[in-house]
């Protein structure tokens, strides 16, 4: 007699603990894909705000009207031109306390904009960390049901007075399921991390360029202006 070997007819035979191991890597790996989407919308829209606003910085446009477009915008804005908005800020603020010593100012607009990168790669690592668990942590739970399920086969089978392959095929191939459905968790979450890790390694970069191309911009403006509002 023919026994069923489908995968459904497997889950639903499996012992109670790993059909509880099955539906726990089932509802991460649903977790995982929309973290991984989300992200990828995210880092997609980051990317395109960032360069937007680096063509706007460098068309000519003042750093006065930057500085009131990115005012206006507020939470519209992408994570440069937030930088640019915290330096310039303090950067202001300075000069309206009347400090002429471009070291005070360059170094108030720098830190300005050193808290608010790190505050902006906070936010771009959202979600990063738990597609690292899922990847990491995922093969060995379906282990675990795995080897449940192996030792609730085996223990099934010493009551048994002749064991063939046909008696022991169905357990051990159930108990299996739960590592597949592990691995099916674990693996497009690393390779989302590793994609993802690449893709914010380069937006740091890109960020922690534009600071010190601006904080070169303010410099040259505090040393040849002494206007609250310089311009380029």
């Amino acid at each position: 007699m023919n026994q069923d070997m489908s995968i459904l007819h497997l889950v639903l035979n499996a012992s109670i603990v790993v059909q509880l191991v099955m539906l726990l890597l089932v509802l991460v790996s649903v977790a995982s894909w929309s973290a991984i989407f989300r992200k990828l919308f995210a880092l997609k829209r980051i990317k395109a705000m960032n360069e937007g606003f680096e063509r706007d910085f460098w068309s000519g446009t003042t750093l006065k009207e930057l500085f009131e477009i990115a005012t206006r915008k507020n939470a519209g804005s992408g994570p440069m031109e937030r930088i640019f908005a915290s330096g310039m800020r303090e950067y202001l603020k300075l000069r309206e306390r009347r400090v002429a010593d471009t070291g005070m100012l360059m170094d108030g607009a720098r830190r300005a904009m050193r808290a608010s990168f790190q505050r902006e790669m906070d936010v771009v690592e959202i979600n990063l960390s738990f597609l690292a668990s899922v990847g990491s942590v995922s093969p060995y739970v379906g282990l675990f049901g795995t080897v449940w399920g192996i030792m609730h086969a085996f223990t099934g089978l010493a009551s048994l007075q002749q064991v063939t392959l046909a008696t022991v095929a169905p357990g051990i191939a159930e108990a299996l399921v739960a590592t597949a459905i592990g691995l099916f968790a674990a693996i497009p979450a690393v390779v989302a991390y590793n994609n993802f890790a690449r893709d914010i390694d380069r937006i740091a970069i890109r960020l922690e360029t534009f600071i010190e191309e601006f904080s070169n911009i303010l410099q040259r403006s505090s040393s040849v202006s002494a206007q609250p509002a310089p311009g380029r």
